[in-house]
Order: C-alpha cells, then sequence, then structure tokens
C-alpha cells in the first residue's frame, strides 16, 4: 500500500510538459530523442503534432502523442486550421510547460501559455524566416517576419540547434538561447560493412538541398545514389532522373522510419550534404545528417559554410565543397572521395573520434539541467 501511495504522490508532482511540431511525429529523431529523454528524467510527456490523410499509424512511444485534425495540407488554410484547433487543445490541457518548435506553432503557444498562466519555451530548429521557400516569397516572407520579430522575444527561454543560429536569434530577436543539438544517441557500431558501396542522402528532398545539380552530376559518377527522403522537391528529383537517364543509378526510397534509415546509413561509402547559399538558414545551418553520417563512421561530402567549416576543423570528417556547386563540381567531388582511400579511411577514422564527443548523451545533461532550472526558477 505505501508503494503505491508513493508511485501517486509522484504521479502528482511529476512535471507535465508539451511539445508543439507541423510535422509527421513518426520522422522527427530530434523530437523524439527530446522527449525520450524527459520523458525518463520523470516529466510527463506528450508530443503534438498534425493528422493528415496520409498519415502513417503512430509507432508506439515511451512519451504520449497527439495528432489534431487540420483542414488542408498547405496554405493559409493549413495554418489557420492548425493554429486554431492547437490553440484550444492547449488551453484545456493540463499542462505546466509548453515548447513551441519553430516559428509556425509559435502563436498557438503564446496565446495559449499567456491564457493559462504556464511556462512557455521556443525550441528553433532553424531560421525559418530564412528558408529558401520564404526567400522565393517576399509576400509571405513579411508576415512571418513580423511574427518573429513581434513573438520571439516573448519567448526569453529556449534553445537551437546550432551556434550561428543562436547568435542569429540574440542579434535579431535578443534572446540568449543555448545550443542542444541533432547529434545523435552513441551506440555501439556493428561489425565492418562488406556490402557493394553506395552514396548516400538522407532528409528532407527539398528546394534548396541542390538535386538540380546533384542528380545531372550522377551522369559522371559510377558508384550508386540512394535518396531517403521526400519534400516539396521529391517529384521534381523523379523527373530529374528521367530527364538525365541516371536511374540505373539513383534510387529514390521516400520516407525511411529511422532505424531502418539507421541501418542504410551504417552501410553507405559516403554521406552528402549539399546545400545552396541563396538562403541564410542554409548557410548557417547544422544539418542532423551530419551527426547520422558521424554516429556511422560515414564520410562526408558537405559544404564550406560556417558551421560545417568549424566542425572539421575540430574532427576532419568531411570534404567540403565550395558554394555555388554545379554538376561537374558534385562530380568531382564524389569522385575525388572514391579515389583517394587514404581521405576516405582518414575521414572515416577521425568521425569515430568525433562520434565521442558530438552525442546525444552530452545533450541530455544539458537538456535536463535546462528544465530542471525552468521550474527551479
Amino acid at each position: 500500500m505505501r508503494i503505491f501511495l508513493a508511485t501517486l504522490t509522484r504521479m502528482a508532482k511529476a512535471k507535465k510538459l508539451c511539445f508543439t511540431v507541423t510535422n509527421d511525429l513518426n520522422y522527427d529523431q530530434r523530437m523524439i530523442r527530446i522527449c525520450t529523454t524527459l520523458v525518463t528524467a520523470g516529466y510527463e510527456v506528450t508530443l503534438v503534432g498534425v493528422q493528415r490523410k496520409y498519415s502513417p499509424e503512430l509507432v508506439e512511444r515511451p512519451f504520449k502523442q497527439k495528432r489534431l485534425p487540420i483542414l488542408a495540407d498547405r496554405g493559409p488554410l493549413f495554418f489557420a486550421s492548425y493554429w486554431t484547433v492547437l490553440f484550444f487543445y492547449l488551453l484545456f490541457k493540463r499542462t505546466d510547460a509548453i515548447c513551441a518548435i519553430d516559428l509556425d506553432t509559435m502563436l498557438s503557444v503564446y496565446y495559449a501559455s499567456k491564457l493559462k498562466g504556464c511556462k512557455r519555451l521556443y525550441d528553433a530548429h532553424e531560421l525559418f524566416t530564412e528558408t529558401k521557400e520564404l526567400v522565393e516569397k517576399p509576400v509571405h516572407a513579411r508576415f512571418w517576419k513580423w511574427l518573429a520579430k513581434r513573438y520571439i522575444p516573448r519567448f526569453p527561454l529556449g534553445y537551437t540547434v546550432g551556434n550561428m543560429v543562436a547568435k542569429t536569434l540574440a542579434e535579431k530577436y535578443g534572446v540568449q538561447y543555448p545550443v542542444i543539438t541533432n547529434a545523435t544517441v552513441l551506440k555501439p557500431l556493428p561489425v565492418e560493412n562488406t556490402e557493394p558501396p553506395f552514396i548516400l542522402y538522407q532528409g528532407a528532398v527539398n528546394k534548396g538541398r541542390c538535386f538540380e545539380e546533384l542528380i545531372p552530376a550522377m551522369q559522371w559518377v559510377t558508384m550508386p545514389l540512394v535518396i531517403c527522403g521526400e519534400g516539396n522537391f521529391f517529384e521534381q528529383t523523379k523527373k530529374l532522373v528521367e530527364q538525365y537517364k541516371v536511374g540505373h543509378k539513383v534510387t529514390l526510397k521516400g520516407y525511411v522510419p529511422p532505424g531502418q534509415l539507421s541501418e542504410i546509413t551504417r552501410k553507405a561509402y559516403m554521406g552528402l550534404i549539399l546545400l545552396d547559399d541563396a538562403s541564410q538558414n542554409n548557410v548557417y545551418s547544422l544539418a542532423n545528417r551530419v551527426f547520422d553520417y558521424m554516429h556511422s563512421a560515414v564520410p562526408q561530402l558537405s559544404m564550406d559554410f560556417p558551421e560545417y567549416r568549424a566542425m572539421n576543423e575540430q574532427f576532419e570528417i568531411a570534404y567540403l565543397l565550395k558554394a555555388p556547386l554545379t554538376p561537374e563540381s558534385i562530380a568531382a567531388g564524389i569522385n575525388h572521395l572514391i579515389a583517394d582511400k587514404d581521405l576516405h579511411e582518414r575521414l572515416k577514422h577521425n568521425a569515430l573520434k568525433a562520434r565521442e564527443v558530438f552525442n546525444w548523451q552530452q545533450n541530455e545533461i544539458r537538456l535536463r539541467s535546462l528544465y530542471a532550472n525552468l521550474f527551479n526558477a
């Protein structure tokens, strides 16, 4: 009886946290790691996202998950419907703190937390107003820049994914956010891979990721390319594969569950992180893929942008390319990494050292401390 009462007491005292996203709950590896960490730290955690017609069945997790209905998949009607439903869900949900993930859930979180009198945080996964999609749509960009200028300063507590994003947020909005990177969980590596070598791209197949240059580059590359992911440039990528007649070299796998993706990554010969320099968000990014490739000891072909350059100065894990990229420069970079076996082996060896420093176990210490301080302040 005493044990039962003690358990009830602990449950009653557990702080309740709610995280809000607009993407699919099954594939957001950063949020899966964050929510799992905080559950193991004793919090009651709910991750809230969007219910779409094509949403796959939810994967069971150690935290609660909730999908909310929407009226449209994209555009103003999507945001109007989701923000409204999300606001009322948060308003009536028992929670001690709400964390807005990126700018596109901030309005609902701000007003719900304001009315409830609960704590609020902001997790900036990127420089939302500087994404390629908004750079190309100045009318839409004006709205999001207004929203950011008005509301980010009202979230004095938060964290972000990289030093350059943190610096920009401080300069533009006066918020001082610590960095919780997207480093993956450190796990033992399996035995040496003996399968035929291939090039891997994992992540969103979006504008700004240089598929217009990568696909034609495959004309001059003999090693096959595997693309894991979907996005707003997926259909165009399919057409490019047909246009340049490289279908025998390029495999488009679409969305791949995180567990299966890890297996594929470990077998890759090299991993790609290709970005254009048309948006500040790209130039200041530190992609999840950096850590996914690193933890699988997979050499990287990456960009000579500030975060990747700084990482490479500490641990040489990548062969860096200058922007702007061309099909010829991408093909030359890939072929160089294929031909230079000594370089490939050095990058692989350095990745094994880097993963001991950049891993989720290190991030967990900072994340637990951040949330402990949130409620002790």
